[in-house]
């Protein structure tokens, strides 16, 4: 299932509670959590059936408060995450600081279920696609154009294509939204880029039994 974040100051208005069966699998954005919803789907995965619940945060920064409340010293949830490479070191202090493990480097949070895109989902999107894939989506959906008119810029003058079309992605509200289902869609399933496949996958398995929810409780609503 997913989370609506909205009326909750950023926390799910479903999810499992600490003694029930369920994985909570925290993302920075709504970008990530489309991304990863999407890529369920093209593997039959039914995350409502699985008991996985993908909150989206509204920011990294967020991860602290998320872990405090839901984690080991909260409400004893099983939880994952996927963040961008920059965002690590933010989500490694709150792991940390949240009593799920100590002196956590890369291959230690996988461990925990949490794994960092490199650079960022787009980037991760755009080089498991390949430039003339990503090219053709763009296309397909009547935007090639203003991609065009974005490389004319003087800032985009001589970049790598790749780092052009992230650009592109993020230079118009919704945009990186809509792609984010977008070239999910058009992935090669043999090719997903490893932190999607590996956080759905940790969360999927950790998620175990009949995957009931219930609301959370009020008071958390309320904070």
């Amino acid at each position: 299932m997913t989370a609506d974040l909205r009326g909750a100051r950023g926390y799910p208005s479903a999810m499992p509670s600490g003694s029930e069966s369920g994985c909570v699998l925290v993302v920075e954005g709504a970008s990530d959590q489309l991304a990863l919803e999407t890529l369920a789907e093209r593997r039959g995965l039914d995350l409502r059936a699985a008991g996985v619940s993908i909150a989206a945060m509204g920011g990294a920064t967020n991860i602290r408060s998320f872990v405090e409340r839901l984690g080991p010293h909260g409400l004893r949830l099983r939880l994952a995450g996927l963040c961008d490479a920059g965002e690590v070191a933010d989500f490694r202090r709150a792991l940390e600081g949240g009593g799920l493990g100590a002196h956590l480097d890369r291959e230690g949070m996988e461990a925990l279920g949490f794994y960092a895109c490199d650079v960022d989902l787009e980037d991760e999107l755009i080089r498991a696609l390949g430039v003339d894939a990503v090219l053709q989506v763009v296309e397909a959906h009547g935007e090639l154009g203003s991609f065009r008119t974005l490389q004319k810029q003087v800032a985009q003058l001589g970049r790598p294509v790749e780092s052009q079309l992230r650009r592109f992605l993020g230079s118009k509200s919704g945009r990186k939204l809509r792609y984010a289902r977008l070239l999910v869609e058009a992935l090669d399933l043999t090719k997903v880029p490893r932190p999607l496949d590996g956080v759905l996958s940790y969360a999927s398995a950790a998620a175990t039994g009949d995957g009931l929810v219930q609301r959370l409780p009020t008071e958390l609503h309320e904070r």
